[in-house]
């Protein structure tokens, strides 16, 4: 999605590089709370940007899952064949895929015949989200893929590329490709992550069904995917700095799966 706002378009890979340009965030006492400790590191005397130290576990979590973030789809790989081939026999258990190049997979949302040419942009995690989405919530997954709630717009969002869409924005959110978190809702992740190593995967499903109720809240249509998805983003940060949160499961939206 371009940051003009509009249509679709291929979401590129995230640069490798660590350093990149981000909001400076002010000392809080609720690092206290939530048992984080910051540093701010100096890149210039006018830039004082803020780093978290992490625990020897938190450190070892953060990078697994950067190693995930890190794997490219790859259509010629088995076992994201095979991935795919059980992302669409979970979405629709009563029709057979003629193939993994189908025009069906168009209903589910995918921009082409190909959807290994959308996965580029979020990765095989991003498939990897799609299919704990869909065998962890059931219902909710299903809900999403079918449009079942709410007064649905003429121009609905694509489920599927929307799903890669959240995929990067999360990885973008949480600083995920940082050697430390650089922002608040970075490090309380990085916490929770310490405590389930399926965080990032449940942070996306809770995603998912925040960001269709601020579609559906906001009234929106194809054109304003862009403004729901910054909507969505910023309540994402409120509800990871509130003080209660322990476990994604304490965060307001996640009664949405339910």
């Amino acid at each position: 999605m371009d940051d003009r706002g509009g249509s679709f378009v291929a979401v590129r890979r995230i640069s490798q590089g660590l350093e990149r340009g981000g909001d400076y965030h002010t000392t809080s006492a609720a690092w206290i709370g939530k048992g984080l400790s910051c540093v701010c590191a100096q890149r210039r005397e006018s830039d004082a940007r803020p780093s978290f130290d992490l625990t020897p576990v938190q450190e070892e979590c953060l990078q697994k899952l950067q190693r995930r973030v890190d794997v490219p789809y790859d259509s010629s790989n088995p076992e994201h064949q095979e991935a795919l081939q059980a992302l669409w026999d979970v979405s629709f258990p009563e029709e057979e895929l003629h193939g993994l190049i189908s025009e069906q997979w168009k209903e589910m949302g995918w921009q082409g015949k190909d959807p290994s040419t959308d996965f580029r942009g979020g990765g095989f995690i991003s498939l990897e989200n799609l299919l704990f989405f869909a065998r962890t919530y059931p219902k909710a997954f299903q809900d999403l893929l079918q449009k079942r709630e709410g007064d649905r717009a003429l121009w609905e969002y694509p489920f599927a590329v929307a799903g890669v869409n959240i995929t990067f924005m999360l990885i973008q959110m949480l600083d995920l490709e940082a050697v430390k978190p650089r922002t608040m809702s970075g490090a309380v992740f990085c916490k929770l992550l310490s405590e389930n190593e399926m965080a990032f995967d449940i942070l996306y499903c809770i995603t998912f069904k925040l960001m269709d109720q601020q579609w559906l809240s906001m009234h929106a249509s194809y054109m304003d995917f862009n403004a729901v998805m910054k909507s969505t983003r910023r309540q994402l940060e409120r509800e990871l700095l509130l003080e209660d949160i322990t476990r994604l499961e304490d965060m307001p939206s996640y009664s949405l799966l339910s």
